[in-house]
């Protein structure tokens, strides 16, 4: 079995996004340039799924994208988890009811972290995937 100790210290992020306006996407590429340093924390930036331990999953999730993110979840190693970033991933945000969504991520995938807003601030991201690993570490319940 795998520990989640291992990731605890160098966790590799895979961002998704599957489709929306990029306010999340802008968020995310910036909270991993070195103005915020997550590597201070471990975190860098996976080539792809096949690599990474954290998905970081962005936009409204539709029915086309779920197909994609399904796929490319089933490719990364275990232990893995799910960080979803704005108000679109988490519940299908301003695009809620639309004909063409299946609306959060979690109805895809199992979603370990959410981080909410429209889009948010590049340190509420860090803040959620710090989180996370604390949360693997056994530092929260």
């Amino acid at each position: 079995m795998f520990s989640h100790k291992v990731i605890r210290y160098s966790p590799w992020l895979v961002h998704f996004n599957t489709g929306a306006c990029n306010g999340c996407d802008i968020e995310v590429l910036a909270s991993l340039t070195p103005y915020y340093d997550p590597e201070r924390f471990g975190v860098k930036l996976a080539p792809n799924p096949r690599h990474a331990d954290v998905m970081v999953v962005t936009g409204a999730v539709t029915k086309k994208a779920a197909e994609r993110l399904k796929r490319l979840y089933d490719q990364m190693p275990s232990p893995k988890f799910v960080v979803a970033v704005g108000a679109c991933a988490i519940s299908g945000g301003v695009f809620s009811g639309s004909y063409s969504l299946v609306s959060g991520a979690d109805k895809v995938v199992p979603v370990s972290m959410y981080v909410p807003g429209c889009p948010p601030r590049p340190e509420a991201i860090l803040y959620g995937v710090v989180r996370l690993l604390s949360k693997l570490d056994g530092g929260m319940d």
